[in-house]
């Protein structure tokens, strides 16, 4: 995916996503591995406009966030600033981290490594995220799981009205598989005229745990786990909404 096209919907990305509930929802189980191995140091590899990030932050942790898009770091930058430990880097996840010493724990999380154009460069992304952490630091991944839905029919997730440069847009997301492709699907539209202002389907790879053990394991893992949710439930392909792997470096 190009980062133009992760520039132009970076205020749609922010507007469709319920923050605060996300993130109380998530952040117990990041609480819990980073204190299991005393973690000081993350690095969020697609931060995105930075939200965990700064939430790592707000721990006392060391992080730096890393994202292609650049004006997903610009939106990071104007929210959160460059406090001291707080670190933002225009990068792709498949490139080298270039840090003074390995972190204690790398996540890559939002369906963001899906989003690779193919699974060579997921390969890359996983080897780069598993070299960037220490011997016992953690690897997180978290996609989106295709293979619960039906090959074909669209699933509307959200509808909300939002606040863009366009105006007061109301915003379509869903998603649907086809094959073995899943694909993001945005409408904006102009709720008091009436019109479309934008469509996109956006491609990403339908993972399987399988996948993601044996890149994790090649690159490095001592040990790897999969989850279905943030309160670790066993991950299931048939039933699960997302795949969550922890994985722990050698």
């Amino acid at each position: 995916m190009s980062a133009r096209l992760f520039d132009d919907l970076t205020d749609v990305y922010e507007a469709i996503i319920d923050w605060p509930k996300r993130l109380a929802n998530e952040g117990p189980f990041y609480r819990r591995w980073f204190q299991r191995i005393g973690a000081k140091s993350v690095l969020d590899a697609a931060c995105g406009t930075g939200r965990h990030a700064a939430m790592f932050h707000s721990w006392g942790l060391r992080v730096e966030g890393a994202d292609l898009s650049q004006r997903m770091i610009e939106r990071a930058v104007a929210a959160f600033g460059t406090p001291t430990g707080l670190r933002w880097v225009t990068r792709a996840f498949e490139e080298p981290v270039a840090a003074v010493e390995p972190f204690d724990a790398a996540v890559c999380v939002g369906n963001s490594l899906a989003l690779a154009p193919d699974m060579t460069t997921v390969e890359r992304a996983i080897r780069e995220l598993f070299a960037a952490v220490r011997p016992g630091g953690l690897v997180v991944v978290q996609v989106l799981n295709l293979w619960r839905m039906a090959d074909g029919p669209c699933v509307w997730q959200k509808a909300k009205r939002a606040a863009l440069a366009q105006g007061d847009v109301q915003v379509l997301k869903g998603v649907h598989r086809c094959g073995t492709r899943g694909y993001v699907d945005l409408v904006l539209a102009d709720p008091a005229a009436g019109g479309l202002l934008h469509s996109e389907s956006l491609p990403f790879l339908g993972l399987q745990s399988h996948d993601l053990d044996r890149l994790a394991r090649q690159a490095g893992a001592a040990q790897v786990q999969f989850f279905a949710d943030h309160r670790e439930h066993p991950y299931d392909p048939a039933t699960s909404v997302d795949l969550l792997m922890v994985a722990t470096a050698g």
